[in-house]
């Protein structure tokens, strides 16, 4: 291949129409906008008794689905909960097995998905901090921090998974107190609960609360005007949490039909451009990252990415 010559002007890459789409404002709504819900406390507090009761609240009398890592805890409560739930334990925790798990759950067409608890995909065996220290001495000579761009796309992906279920979302995490030495004293203070995921977890929620050990719920970050700076005692997941959050969430707002994207895009019928079309409309409702199995291969990918893999192979024949 002959070089350029010096001084001349590189070809720039053709654009992916994917990546290269317009800028197109629409009006706001809340339409197929889901509960996002975590929970976090100290080991007894009632994360997951109440987080069951808040997953059955959101399911309105189906089956949902729980994704255990706290070795079956919640089957201890299938005969005290209000819904019938269907359960799958994991033993290993890379953030891709729970993406797995997800879009399995998003296939089943479960309405709800409760993960107990999300803190073992941060710091359990082959959590995120594992999946950095592999990647280290692998690819980087022991260097965690630059290990760090391969274990925070992992995370990163992890929660743009579970974010985007086609359902509503409840995770639990483990919480520990957070202790601090302040104005050069040699006594310890307390500042609060700390959830043992990644610094900062708790924004990714819509509505995210911590409760201690003598079964109070406080709402600490709360896009539902309901929950602001309330707090609980004893919390019923179903009637204090589910109730008030569904009747916001819905208020003013329709339901989105996301299977009738994934027959959309795997129909016979699909045009370049429809599914080109249809991607667009997917990234306008934020749900590019939702889990899904792909059809064909039977693995778990995303809806943008099966979309943008059958647009891009009808484009090239």
């Amino acid at each position: 291949m002959t070089p350029s010559p010096r001084g001349a002007r590189q070809q720039p890459a053709a654009a992916d129409e994917y990546d290269d789409g317009p800028v197109v404002f629409r009006p706001a709504s809340k339409d197929g906008q889901k509960a996002r819900l975590s929970l976090q406390g100290p080991s007894g507090c009632g994360k997951t008794w109440t987080g069951l009761h808040a997953a059955a609240g959101f399911a309105e009398g189906e089956r949902f689905a729980v994704i255990d890592t706290e070795r079956n805890a919640a089957t201890l409560y299938a005969n005290d909960v209000p819904a019938e739930f269907d359960h799958f334990p994991m033993r290993r925790y890379n953030p891709r097995g729970l993406i797995k798990a997800l879009a399995a759950a998003a296939q089943a067409g479960y309405p709800v998905v409760m993960v107990d608890s999300l803190t073992h995909f941060w710091k359990g065996a082959d959590g995120t901090l594992d999946q950095v220290s592999q990647v280290a001495d692998s690819k980087y000579r022991g260097n965690k921090f630059a290990a760090w761009k391969d274990g925070g796309e992992i995370q990163d992906d992890m929660i743009e998974a579970l974010m985007s279920y086609p359902g509503h979302v409840v995770a639990t995490m483990r919480a520990s107190e957070k202790w601090v030495l302040e104005n050069g004293s040699k006594t310890p203070v307390s500042r609060g609960l700390l959830a043992e995921q990644r610094k900062g977890i708790e924004f990714e929620f819509g509505v995210a609360a911590q409760m201690n050990l003598a079964n109070q719920l406080r709402f600490i970050k709360s896009r539902c005007p309901a929950f602001r700076g309330l707090e609980i005692d004893q919390p019923d997941g179903a009637a204090d949490i589910a109730k008030p959050y569904l009747d916001w969430l819905r208020a003013g707002a329709k339901d989105i039909d996301t299977a009738a994207w994934v027959d959309a895009a795997s129909s016979p019928t699909a045009t370049a451009d429809s599914l080109l079309k249809l991607y667009r409309d997917v990234e306008a409702a934020s749900c590019l990252a939702t889990p899904l199995m792909h059809p064909e291969t039977g693995q778990p990918t995303s809806f943008g990415a099966y979309i943008r893999e059958r647009g891009t192979a009808l484009k090239t024949q």
